[in-house]
C-alpha cells in the first residue's frame, strides 16, 4: 500500500512540475517578446543584438533559438503579431448591407482601439515606422498580404456608397485620407499625451475621439459626394 501511495505521489509531483515548466516557458517566451518589441522599436533590427534582448528579458540567450529559431525569427514573430494591432478581415467590406457609418467606424476603431494597449501599441507604431525607414522586407509583405486587400475592399465600399460607377484616383484619395485620420491619432499618441492628455486618458475619452473621427470621415465622404455633383 505504501509503495502504491508513493508512486501516486511521485506521479502527482511530476505532473505539477511539468505544468510549472510549461508555465515558466510561456512566461519566458512572453518576456522575450516584449523585450524584443521595445528594443527593436527603439533601435531597429540591425542595431539590436540577441544578447541585449535576452538580458532585458532576464533569460538565457539560448532561449531565443529555442522559442524563435534566431534573431530574424524573433523579429518576424514580433512584427507579425496581431494581438495588439489587429486587421479587419479581407472580405469585411464585401457586405452590401454595411452602412457607410458602420464601415467607416470599423476602420477608425481598428486603429483607435490600439490606444487601449498603451505603451505596447506605441512600441508597435515605432516598430512599423522603423521598418519603413530601414526595411527588412516585412513591411512590404504586410502591405501586400493585409493592408492592400483591406484598402481595395474599402475603396469598393466607398464607391458603392458614393454611387460611383468606376473607382478612380479620388476614391483612393478619400480612402487614404480616412485611414490617415485614425493612423494620425496613433502616430501622435506621445504628443497628445503631453499636449492634451485627457483626450486619451480613459476608455470613455478614447471612445469619444473615435466617434469624432468617424464624424470627420463622414464629412469627407459628403464633401467628395458634393464635389462630384458640382
Amino acid at each position: 500500500m505504501k509503495t502504491k501511495n508513493a508512486s501516486k505521489q511521485v506521479s502527482s509531483e511530476a505532473t505539477v512540475d511539468k505544468r510549472a515548466s510549461r508555465s515558466d516557458g510561456q512566461e519566458a517566451r512572453e518576456r522575450l517578446f516584449m523585450a524584443a518589441l521595445k528594443l527593436f522599436a527603439e533601435q531597429g533590427y540591425a542595431k539590436t543584438s540577441t544578447r541585449e534582448i535576452a538580458t532585458a528579458a532576464g533569460v538565457n540567450i539560448s532561449a531565443i533559438s529555442y522559442y524563435f529559431g534566431d534573431k530574424q525569427g524573433l523579429y518576424r514573430t514580433v512584427f507579425c503579431d496581431k494581438r495588439y494591432v489587429p486587421n479587419l478581415p479581407h472580405d469585411f467590406y464585401d457586405d452590401t448591407q454595411l452602412s457607410l457609418r458602420d464601415g467607416v467606424a470599423a476602420l477608425v476603431r481598428m486603429n483607435v482601439d490600439c490606444l487601449t494597449q498603451g505603451e505596447i501599441a506605441q512600441n508597435f507604431m515605432r516598430l512599423y515606422i522603423r521598418e519603413m525607414v530601414d526595411p527588412t522586407g516585412l513591411w512590404q509583405e504586410e502591405i501586400e498580404a493585409n493592408i492592400q486587400p483591406v484598402h481595395q475592399g474599402f475603396v469598393r465600399f466607398l464607391a458603392r456608397h458614393l454611387q460611383v460607377a468606376r473607382v478612380d484616383d479620388d476614391v483612393h484619395r478619400l480612402a487614404f485620407g480616412i485611414a490617415g485620420l485614425a493612423l494620425s491619432l496613433i502616430a501622435n499618441g506621445d504628443v497628445i499625451a503631453i499636449v492634451r492628455p485627457k483626450l486619451v486618458q480613459s476608455q470613455t475619452s478614447i471612445d469619444v475621439f473615435a466617434d469624432r473621427l468617424t464624424d470627420y470621415a463622414l464629412a469627407m465622404c459628403e464633401a467628395e459626394r458634393q464635389r462630384r455633383r458640382d
